[in-house]
């Protein structure tokens, strides 16, 4: 074995101690001896390993998981599957799409040893993806005998990745990365792969490849010139570069039933009780005879929330609190109290519109600095950082909790905060309590610095944190609430804040001009191809020949323009989060949108620094902005976007669209086009972005193809409509994904 870091405790490995003991989980570079079995890490007293390897990384989950999490001793979870966390951003999306196939399955630390999965009666190992490259100095730790106790084992992405190198195969960051949707060919003979077609559209989110493939493995996908799934059958083990347990991958579910069913053997007989019981008596015992104060924001997970508290406890424990913190959208405080009190809820309505333009909150001293030092931030109508937005937002909502649990009478002390938080808040944010491994991709603003705090002092509650979006509103229907209510778009705690691209300078790196010249080679490609230039052999080592072939037909008959715009928007990548330049593609014809979907999934993919596309309305655009709109986040600029979003929502609900659309976020950026370089004209107007967005899980999701999922008119309706607002330049269309963006634009 390969032993590092000091622990300062006696192990026993086999039969010989260690003094001054050292860390017996090997990295993930490292590869087990050959003819090692199961009994590839031993202890002479097994009930004292878990506790010894969870003080080797000083890791308190890992305790959790070999001995705490996995209660009942052996065999509590026969015929589970084991779901080992290596920090995926859809971690907990593979465990719901197990459960809905009927099988149990239990989250646990990636470094959980081998000998618990194994006593525990688990029937099989999925590995999730992960943001860490498995040839890092500092990649994540793991019993590499989880591969020798003779368990299927799926490995999804980063799994994948280190069923691969463990086995003798290599890894390498590759200069193409793939973020998106894309065809895959298969070998529909592999068990995994059973039923499928040869060729299937699936999600891939990853920057380093398979290079060499172990021995004893075989490729059954590949993505054009990448490995995209390997597999050892007669071992039982599989890798995928995708990830079939998001709805982008069509034949995910497919590929997960082979899994369980015929590879691993499960039986489909674990059906959960009713989670509305269990949320009641959770929210029974921890409350007890306290009161509880709720933030409702009128949205289907702070209703549902209240709505089980008002269930679960007397009327009088629970104070239900609507803050109009000056970023509701227009006449959104009226309608949410009228709506609330239909449904019996009493509200008490707060304005505290000038307490949050004028918030401030503690933040760190830099990123780098990793001392307790702190520095109060600029208040929030002067901030432009949208991560220093979101915590002085969620901070401020939490001072003036405790200022309404003040005029009452009560100690903030005796007082629980309630949250409608969900599961995929908690695994953006980074939250311990969703993965140990998660990328911060943004902070939400029920996950800040100051909701842990009060997280570990027991002062809140949040019985929706292990649901995600659907499952909230299944629960909302069977608590008896309205359609109108449990169908509702989602709007975020920060409102219209979030929507607000605040900016007072030009965001310009060093590869602006590069990335430039490389999107006016992709937007002719046609004729960019007759005039030799490095970059070009850049795009086409990106790029398949058919997707040359398709760039090629596109540019031919459409006048595309493509350039890269001074702003940069949160995005999520292999996993991390990216914040990032967004491309924006102008044409003199028609759009023609299926061309420009296929253009917003090629592009992230050829230029790791873009990770949103979108579309121009208007004439094509010949001088690209290169300064911004000084834009924060004033009553002014906020009643610009309350207009447009007012506008666009009242369009699309008209033409009974509404319920095809999981959300529709209406974003303000501070960008005036259409200037003459020449007069010097300064930047002084500002920009609308039209986000359509459809998702059943909000962890993935596709933007409406205009003349598909939503009628062509409807859109420039909408168009037609903002333009009208003063001060509006131009209004695009979002045309990107989930990943490689983020639903919302900050």
């Amino acid at each position: 074995l390969v032993l590092s870091h000091e622990l300062g405790s006696s192990l026993v490995v086999g039969t010989e101690h260690i003094v001054g003991g050292k860390d017996l989980r090997l990295p993930v570079n490292a590869a087990p001896s050959k003819g090692e079995d199961d009994q590839l890490i031993r202890c002479s007293d097994r009930d004292q390993l878990p506790a010894a390897m969870a003080l080797c990384n000083g890791d308190s989950k890992l305790a959790d998981a070999a001995g705490g999490n996995l209660k009942g001793g052996q065999g509590h979870c026969e015929g589970a599957v084991a779901i080992l966390d290596a920090g995926a951003q859809y971690g907990k999306v593979i465990d719901r799409r197990v459960r809905e196939l009927l099988v149990q399955s239990e989250i646990l630390p990636l470094e959980t040893p081998a000998f618990a999965v194994k006593e525990q009666g688990f029937r099989a190992i999925i590995i999730s993806g992960g943001p860490s490259s498995v040839y890092a100095e500092d990649a994540p730790w793991y019993d590499p005998a989880i591969f020798t106790i003779g368990k299927p084992v799926l490995g999804i992405c980063y799994g994948m990745q280190m069923i691969n190198k463990i086995f003798g195969g290599t890894v390498h960051k590759k200069s193409v990365r793939e973020d998106g949707v894309f065809s895959i060919c298969l070998d529909n003979t592999c068990t995994l792969f059973r039923g499928l077609k040869k060729e299937e559209s699936v999600l891939l989110t990853h920057g380093d490849s398979v290079d060499k493939v172990a021995d004893g493995f075989k490729v059954v996908a590949r993505s054009g010139n990448i490995t995209a799934g390997i597999a050892n059958e007669s071992k039982k083990l599989y890798g995928v570069q995708f990830h079939p347990e998001v709805d982008l991958t069509e034949s995910g579910r497919v590929i997960l039933k082979n899994f369980l069913f015929d590879i691993a053997g499960c039986s489909d007989t674990f059906t959960v009780q009713s989670r509305e019981k269990e949320c009641i008596r959770e929210i029974k015992e921890k409350v007890g005879n306290q009161k509880v104060l709720v933030l409702l924001s009128g949205g289907v997970d702070s209703t549902v929330c209240t709505a089980l508290l008002n269930k679960a406890l007397d009327p009088e424990q629970v104070i239900a609190v609507h803050i109009d913190n000056g970023f509701m959208r227009k006449r959104e405080s009226q309608s949410v109290e009228e709506a609330l009190r239909k449904l019996g809820i009493q509200v008490k309505v707060v304005n505290a519109a000038h307490t949050f333009y004028n918030g401030t909150t503690t933040l760190p001293i830099s990123d780098e600095d990793r001392t307790p030092r702190k520095r109060i931030s600029k208040t929030l109508n002067m901030t432009t950082n949208p991560e220093e937005k979101r915590k002085i937002i969620g901070d401020t909502f939490v001072k003036i909790a405790n200022e309404v649990i003040g005029e009452m009478n009560l100690k903030p002390e005796d007082v629980l905060l309630a949250q409608g938080t969900l599961r995929p808040d908690l695994i953006e944010s980074a939250s311990l309590m969703a993965s140990g491994k998660a990328e911060v991709i943004k902070t939400h603003h029920n996950d800040t610095e100051l909701i842990r705090k009060l997280r570990d002092e027991g002062r809140v509650i949040e019985p929706l944190r292990d649901f995600h979006k659907d499952e909230v509103r299944a629960l909302g229907r069977e608590l008896g609430l309205p359609e109108e209510v449990v169908s509702r778009h989602p709007f975020p705690g920060p409102g219209l804040a979030i929507r607000v691209i605040c900016a007072d300078e030009p965001y310009i790196c060093k590869d602006f001009a590069e990335t430039n010249n490389i999107l006016k080679i992709v937007a002719d490609f046609s004729a960019s191809i007759k005039k030799p230039h490095t970059l070009l052999q850049r795009v086409k080592s990106c790029t398949t020949d058919e997707e040359q072939e398709k760039l090629i037909q596109i540019t031919s008959l459409h006048s595309l323009n493509a350039c890269l715009l001074p702003i940069k928007t949160v995005g999520v990548q292999g996993d991390c989060r990216s914040y990032s330049y967004v491309c924006g593609v102008s044409s003199k014809d028609a759009p023609d949108w299926d061309s420009l979907m296929f253009l917003a999934r090629l592009i992230p993919r050829m230029c790791h620094n873009i990770n949103r596309v979108v579309y121009m309305f208007g004439p094509p655009v010949k001088e690209p902005p290169t300064d911004v709109t000084p834009t924060f986040l004033t009553t002014g600029v906020l009643s610009t976007l309350r207009q447009a979003d007012f506008e666009a929502h009242n369009i699309l609900r008209e033409s009974g669209y509404s319920g095809k659309m999981s959300q529709m976020p209406v974003i303000l950026t501070p960008l005036h086009f259409d200037r003459d370089p020449l007069q010097k004209q300064p930047s002084c107007q500002r920009s609308v972005v039209i986000r359509t967005f459809i998702t059943s899980d909000f962890m993935t999701g596709i933007p409406a193809t205009p003349g598909d999922q939503i009628p062509e008119e409807v859109v420039l309706k909408m168009v037609t409509e903002i333009k009208k607002i003063p001060g509006i330049s131009r209004v695009m269309y979002d045309l990107t994904s989930k990943p490689p963006g983020t639903t919302e634009w900050e």
